[in-house]
């Protein structure tokens, strides 16, 4: 069904909103991921759980090559009432900055480029082609992950481990649909507990399969211990590491086909910098990436406020806005870690006033381009045109109709 099928059309909403003298606030959160890729949360509805505790009322599921997930964040964001964006996120190449060694969002891997669709069409369809693609793209992901598990199951052989590993107990455990390095290494740490008691056993079981090296993680706190996992076994220079096919890319100019083909308006997640400060040499000069981003045809950005500097964010985020593109938070939530849903920076500095405005603004547009699409209108698809028209501002006001009408109908 049409997820915005009880939404009256434009001019009522707008009626009802305009004539209301005080609009429901909003908390925003508009990049988290669920486990239908992987998630900090075990399952979709303690996410709901905890961003209404949170005061959190509009959330945008993010996950990567796929929308198996929208009917249940759908389902739950009905009974919760909290406004649903629906996203996703690819993983492309930009082969000219490849061949010139230049990273881009990925701070170890020139040219490869994180890249998100906002605002997706519910139910998620896209053309025959395209479903080719994104299938060649999840092929290629499993592939990996199953070649992976395949190579850890002979290393715990080897090391007579009193336990063992295969992809379709993995998958039926702790995965939706795709198995991620995450899902592996999360299953391994759940399998040694169970087979394996005490601290200096585990830590004589660790030293082996780390070929001698010693754990350095705190056996009690299962992030750390997964993440050390992953990064020891399962990342580059590790016993289990499987180099990802090239299938599992597609140009960044074929991803924001495929995007727009779902409905989407393309949008770039920025790195910026990391706890030292650097930034890759693509996002290094704010001014030449706003160039470069307008010449690929995109108007949007997203960061992760969590992962930068206050007054880093806040200079990068006064360019972007002034040159008008759309700009969205989130907090991602793929890793193992449990963070609040509620958006800051890095250290836990909350957002000032100026950028949580600039977040709802662009969640506020997000919605009303899912709400257009939904009733056959073309929406925002390119926001690097709409962004400077007088009727932004119009834009923005529909989205929060549509928002405060699917929250309190």
């Amino acid at each position: 069904m049409n997820a915005f099928a009880g939404i009256p059309g434009k001019e009522e909403i707008m009626e009802r909103y305009r004539r209301n003298l005080r609009t429901l606030a909003l908390n925003v959160n508009s990049h988290i991921h669920t486990p239908y890729s992987f998630s900090a949360f075990d399952n979709m509805e303690e996410l709901f759980v905890k961003a209404r505790q949170e005061g959190v009322n509009v959330l945008g599921i993010n996950d990567f090559n796929g929308a198996d997930g929208f009917d249940e964040f759908l389902r739950l964001a009905t009974q919760y009432r909290i406004f649903p964006l629906f996203n996703i996120e690819l993983i492309g190449l930009l082969e000219k900055e490849q061949k010139q060694n230049i990273r881009i969002n990925d701070p170890n891997n020139p040219g490869r480029t994180y890249f998100c669709g906002k605002g997706l069409r519910y139910p998620f369809s896209v053309s025959r082609e395209n479903e080719i693609l994104l299938q060649q793209v999840r092929d290629a992901s499993q592939q990996q992950a199953m070649r992976m598990t395949e190579i850890l199951q002979s290393w715990l052989q080897q090391n007579e481990a009193p336990f063992g590993l295969t992809y379709p107990e993995i998958k039926t455990a702790l995965a939706k649909e795709v198995v991620r390095e995450r899902h592996i290494a999360k299953m391994l740490r759940i399998k040694m507990n169970e087979a394996i008691f005490g601290e200096a056993e585990k830590k004589r079981f660790l030293r082996a399969l780390y070929s001698g090296r010693d754990t350095e993680a705190d056996l009690q706190n299962p992030a750390s211990l997964e993440e050390e996992l992953r990064t020891n076994l399962l990342k580059s220079g590790g016993i289990a590491f499987v180099a990802e096919s090239p299938d599992a890319f597609l140009p960044v100019r074929e991803i924001m086909g495929i995007v727009r083909d779902a409905g989407g308006i393309p949008c770039y997640p920025v790195l910026l910098d990391d706890k030292k400060g650097n930034l890759t040499g693509f996002e290094g000069d704010f001014h030449s990436l706003q160039r470069k981003l307008q010449e690929l045809g995109v108007g949007m950005v997203e960061l992760i406020p969590a992962r930068n500097d206050f007054h880093t964010l806040k200079r990068f985020v006064k360019i972007f806005d002034e040159a008008g593109f759309v700009i969205s938070f989130g907090t991602e939530h793929n890793t193992p870690v449990m963070t609040p849903l509620t958006l800051s920076c890095r250290g836990n500095v909350p957002l000032d006033d100026e950028l949580q405005q600039i977040a709802v603004q662009g969640c506020c547009l997000v919605a009303a381009h899912q709400y257009l699409v939904s009733r056959g209108e073309r929406g925002l698809a390119d926001p690097e045109d709409f962004a400077k028209s007088r009727n932004k501002s119009d834009y923005i006001e529909l989205g929060h109709a549509v928002i405060e009408q699917f929250i309190n109908p």
